[in-house]
């Protein structure tokens, strides 16, 4: 038996006037995925527990098995096995986001314009952060750089215990209510704002401001947290398996589990990934392993960004090379099952995460059904819906359901 998951990130959303009460899943055309839930399973599922952020960290860790009360300890210390770094006991890993704010009157940053920096590339930001180091590093903080926005700090012997806001859900807004507190403030604080004057006088600004974009003008720090302890995903489960993701925080995920990571040439996590590549490297993965979880962003951009056109076509492009292109390999593998979901919504209204139930189907290749039902967020009303509570429960129904 070959088990898949496919995730949408952030692909489920709220009926919007523009579409007539439509969302954007139901607007989509999603043959296969209509496919998977007309001839599967579907429910519902609660990735978000309460009291938890809803956040790709939490949803992720919900849908591999890991109850997020028990393992959780942060989105940064993910990232940073990605990034091949090694904390210690002692280390508190920060997200860092090359943003871009803007200026009010007397020149000091007011609000969160972008919080990717017009999606800056990985090449432009390594510049920057290795800058960022260079002149805002200290004995305990180091600064290291991943892809496009997306970076990291690690602070040896720093605070975890101090509320810090992802710069996507404070779009537009004012950043000052949003700055760091609590424990550790003063350092965060002072190092978000003397990065401003460091970061505008580099070249790389200079020149994309000249080129009409945006700059990338200060950093931001958020997201933080010690080392997981999480159990392997094969020891869970029995059964061996691979991760594909473009982004470090899903690999990470991978990593601490026990997952081989697939790194795809051209995986971006934004609507120009390599979706086609995505599904050709999960099915080769399976020829020697039985499981593997296949991660797309680029929904979930789209959703941050308030684009309902990229979402739309990010939907869409899930569906025919992403859920089409391995539904169809799967065939010559004999019995399989396949789970297909968001980890969590992100509505293009409020352009961030919520913590809405989303979502499932699960098709099982020995029980084939047949009934009228497209895959959308509707399918968590109807009388035949399984509902999952908690969403570390759906991995093992996966699995070992019979």
């Amino acid at each position: 038996m070959k088990y898949v998951v496919l995730i949408g990130d952030g692909m489920a959303d709220w009926p919007l006037d523009v579409l007539r009460g439509l969302t954007p899943l139901e607007k989509a055309h999603t043959p296969y995925m209509d496919m998977l839930a007309s001839k599967g399973s579907v429910g519902s599922v609660n990735t978000i527990p309460e009291g938890f952020p809803p956040g790709s960290d939490v949803a992720n860790l919900s849908i591999m098995g890991y109850d997020p009360a028990r393992f959780y300890s942060g989105r940064a210390p993910l990232e940073a096995a990605s990034m091949g770094l090694s904390l210690n006991e002692n280390d508190v890993a920060f997200r860092c986001n090359i943003v871009c704010l803007d200026k009010g009157g007397n020149g000091d940053p007011v609000t969160m314009k972008d919080y990717s920096a017009g999606h800056i590339t990985t090449e432009e930001a390594r510049i920057l952060i290795t800058a960022v180091n260079e002149g805002l590093a200290e004995k305990s903080v180091t600064f290291y750089p991943g892809v496009s926005y997306r970076h990291l700090m690690l602070w040896n012997n720093g605070e975890v215990d101090v509320d810090c806001t992802p710069p996507h859900d404070i779009a537009g807004k004012d950043i000052a209510p949003y700055l760091p507190a609590g424990k550790g403030e003063e350092l965060l604080k002072t190092l978000m704002k003397d990065s401003v004057a460091l970061l505008e006088s580099q070249d790389v600004n200079k020149e994309r401001i000249k080129a009409g974009k945006l700059p990338g003008n200060s950093i931001w720090l958020w997201g933080q947290g010690k080392k997981p302890d999480l159990s392997l995903f094969s020891d869970k489960y029995g059964v061996s398996g691979s991760l594909i993701s473009a982004v470090d925080l899903t690999k990470g995920l991978g990593i601490y589990a026990g997952l081989d990571i697939i790194n795809v040439p051209g995986a971006t996590g934004y609507i120009d990934t390599n979706y086609k590549g995505k599904a050709e490297y999960a099915l080769a993965s399976l020829k020697e392993r039985d499981f593997v979880y296949i991660h797309v962003e680029a929904p979930d951009e789209a959703g941050h960004s308030g684009n309902l056109e990229d979402k739309i076509r990010a939907i869409e492009d899930f569906d025919k090379f992403v859920v089409g292109g391995v539904f169809e390999g799967l065939k010559a593998f004999g019995d399989f099952r396949v789970l297909l979901m968001p980890d969590h919504a992100t509505p293009l209204e409020i352009k961030t995460h919520s913590s809405d139930p989303v979502p499932f189907a699960i098709y099982d290749s020995r029980k084939v059904q047949n009934k009228e039902c497209a895959y959308n967020e509707h399918i968590v009303k109807r009388e035949d819906a399984i509902h999952f509570r908690n969403g570390y429960e759906i991995m093992g129904f996966l699995i070992n359901h019979k």
